[in-house]
């Protein structure tokens, strides 16, 4: 068998039958005094078949966290050795291992607290299912441990209970690393995210597990989800221009990687930003280092909290519209990573913005060539 053959063979390896990735580096990138924790994390792909290219996501198929799991026990004096089917095959598993594992414990539906209703007498838990907007309110950022303290005492077993939830959905993260720079690796740029609501410290259930408890040589269940609408150029004589704040980095330092191997002919432009320069300038050596040697044309970064002003990367594109335009109107590719609510947006309005003024064009004008590089494929969007 050639070797060619070989790269052929699909990997046995998918979201149904995840490859154990061994860890073999799992670092802060923020520095101390920030606010924040970005976890950089190295996995071994080593023997899995599996592969990627710039722009495609690694799926981690998480676990709960041992501390919830443990007070949801508490809570309802359940044994955690108590056999719990868990999928419609009554396949069953003890309770504690189906509750860490299987079950979606940190987020409550609709659904969820209108069924539990019939396992309780309590009045207050009666009136809020008859009422949609109060069932709405309740069920956001509230999570399974908070319904069985809130409307208890409930007139149910645990398996009862545990056939409400639903399973733990695996967590998809743009890969942050070229697989062509990194042989048999896959690297991911993962924040943290930990908030207070409702009077308890709430955490990502994937996010805190890689920052709390994922020691290097440990391994983490992986697959690779192809990502078919957020890729490189097909030929590397193509300039980008890529806009990713935070974690929102990830796929570019892919991208920058991958054409510093191929030594690609298109320029690259590179806009970042977070809080404050001094903790936040994630994977600032190796951006500066690939600026020194061209692989990266042009950087510009914004930092919110360094000025009076908060300034973000669309301030940036906007201090720099001319040559936006210019770089636009080369043919230039258009990549946006990293927060759907406020910073796409932004982004996605300010480029109008930029179109608008400097092609001297109307609003109904500048919207329509936006849309004609999308069409093109030249303006692609991975937001969450």
């Amino acid at each position: 068998m050639h070797v060619t053959d070989v790269e052929k063979v699909p990997s046995l390896f998918s979201r149904t039958n995840p490859f154990q990735a061994k860890v073999l580096k799992n670092v802060n990138l923020n520095t101390e005094g920030s606010s924040k924790e970005t976890r950089h994390i190295e996995l071994s792909l080593q023997g899995s078949g599996l592969s990627y290219v710039p722009g495609d996501c690694l799926g981690v198929i998480p676990q709960n966290d041992p501390d919830l799991v443990a007070a949801l026990l508490e809570e309802m004096k359940w044994d955690g050795q108590a056999a719990v089917a868990i999928n419609k095959q009554e396949e069953t598993l003890p309770l504690q291992e189906a509750l860490l594992n299987h079950f979606e414990i940190t987020l409550l539906t609709k659904k969820i607290v209108q069924q539990a209703a019939a396992l309780s007498d309590n009045e207050e838990l009666q009136q809020l299912v008859a009422d949609a907007e109060k069932l709405k309110t309740y069920a956001d950022g509230r999570d399974l441990l908070d319904l069985l303290r809130d409307f208890g005492p409930w007139k149910a077993s645990a398996s009862e209970i545990v056939a409400l939830l639903r399973k733990l959905p695996p967590r998809l993260y743009s890969i942050a690393s070229s697989l062509t720079a990194n042989p048999e690796e896959v690297h991911l740029t993962i924040g943290a995210v930990r908030y207070t609501t409702h009077g308890r410290e709430r955490k990502g259930v994937c996010s805190v597990q890689c920052a709390e408890r994922l020691q290097e040589g440990d391994t983490l269940p992986v697959f690779v989800q192809v990502n078919k609408h957020f890729n490189l150029p097909e030929t590397s004589d193509k300039d980008i221009i890529m806009v990713g704040p935070g974690t929102g980095i990830a796929p570019f330092r892919s991208f920058i990687q991958e054409r510093a191997v191929s030594k690609a002919e298109g320029q690259s432009w590179l806009f970042f930003g977070d809080q404050r320069s001094a903790t936040d300038f994630l994977y600032q050596q190796e951006l500066e280092q690939y600026q020194q040697e061209g692989a990266l044309t042009k950087i510009d970064v914004a930092f919110s909290r360094d000025t009076e002003q908060k300034v973000y990367v669309q301030h940036k594109m906007l201090e720099n519209s001319q040559e936006l335009f210019a770089w636009l109107e080369r043919g230039a590719y258009f990549y946006v990573c990293g927060d759907k609510q406020n910073m796409a947006k932004d982004v996605h309005n300010t480029l109008i913005d930029v179109i608008e003024k400097e092609g001297n064009f109307t609003r109904e004008a500048a919207e329509a060539y936006l849309a004609e590089m999308q069409a093109q494929g030249r303006y692609q969007r991975d937001v969450y």
